[in-house]
């Protein structure tokens, strides 16, 4: 299955548990469940755009964006951290309302058991999604992924509060509890955000892609050939190297080219998705770079 169709099924479950925890709060009036409710939405809002992200990074090149359009999906993890900054705004608002004015639970049997169901659709979407956002690279399906996973647990946590309020008896804990809820998916939206404007800094590859980049190039190191200046960047599903192959200047350039090529494809075996930019140079000559800031 790929990336898109996961994403495809998102929607199709956020909706699904929109209706659910809908009426979970509908049957109880609880408004942690409403909050619980509230997250589900953001889950579709981020979904359908994280689908449309997609969609344009697997654009092939055009003219206007010569190295692809792969980084659009760092606005689909940046967009939906912000729909969650203003979803727990709208849980803290309830919240306090129902501070002021505590109302019983009703009708708790049926309510945690649409909860429950809905709670367990998530987790085994977000479990799978996960998966394949390791297998793809894909910053967007990771972010929905944890972004259900922040759901699983807020909908735990209010199960739990839930019955402790049937329990004891005290109302006050369920406006509470929608605070605690709203929180939560406050630090996951943070934590969206920041990931999210550090890809778009151009982040260096991951240790582990780094060290295969690395071990490839060990195998074409000797007395002949050396390399330097090994720089890297992501964006989005793709990944890049840029480096400076030093070799014999008594070398003719299609000998020279013909390593490359090797080296090339080597990297490209060892790194699926990578791009590699590799300079010539003559062994005896060193490329300097300005180390000072550029001026503001």
């Amino acid at each position: 299955m790929q990336v898109s169709s996961y994403l495809k099924l998102s929607v199709a479950v956020a909706v699904a548990t929109i209706v659910l925890k809908t009426g979970a709060w509908w049957l109880t009036g609880s408004v942690s469940l409403l909050s619980d409710a509230l997250e589900s939405l953001v889950n579709l809002a981020g979904a359908m755009f994280a689908l449309t992200m997609v969609t344009l990074a697997a654009q092939p090149p055009d003219e206007d964006h010569p190295y692809g359009h792969h980084k659009a999906e760092y606005f689909s993890s940046g967009f939906e951290g912000v729909l969650i900054f203003v979803a727990a705004l709208a849980i803290i608002w309830a919240a306090a309302q129902r501070f002021m004015a505590p109302q019983p639970i009703e009708q708790v049997g049926l309510g945690l058991a649409l909860s429950v169901v809905s709670s367990a659709m998530n987790g085994a979407l977000a479990w799978a999604m996960l998966r394949k956002a390791h297998e793809h690279r894909s910053m967007a399906l990771e972010a929905d992924a944890r972004h259900l996973f922040t759901d699983v647990w807020t909908s735990v946590g209010v199960v739990l509060g839930i019955i402790a309020v049937v329990l004891t008896g005290w109302l006050w804990l369920d406006p509470v509890i929608a605070v605690l809820v709203a929180l939560n998916i406050l630090r996951e939206g943070g934590s969206l955000v920041w990931r999210s404007a550090d890809g778009l800094m151009d982040r260096a590859v991951e240790p582990d892609v780094r060290a295969d980049i690395e071990k490839t190039l060990d195998e074409f190191r000797h007395q002949a050939i050396r390399f330097d200046h090994v720089t890297t960047r992501r964006a989005g599903q793709r990944r890049f190297v840029d480096m400076h192959m030093h070799m014999p200047a008594a070398w003719t350039l299609g000998r020279a080219a013909a390593v490359r090529t090797s080296v090339e494809q080597a990297l490209m075996s060892a790194v699926p998705g990578l791009r590699a930019t590799i300079q010539l140079l003559p062994m005896d000559v060193e490329a300097h770079f300005d180390d000072q800031r550029d001026p503001l």
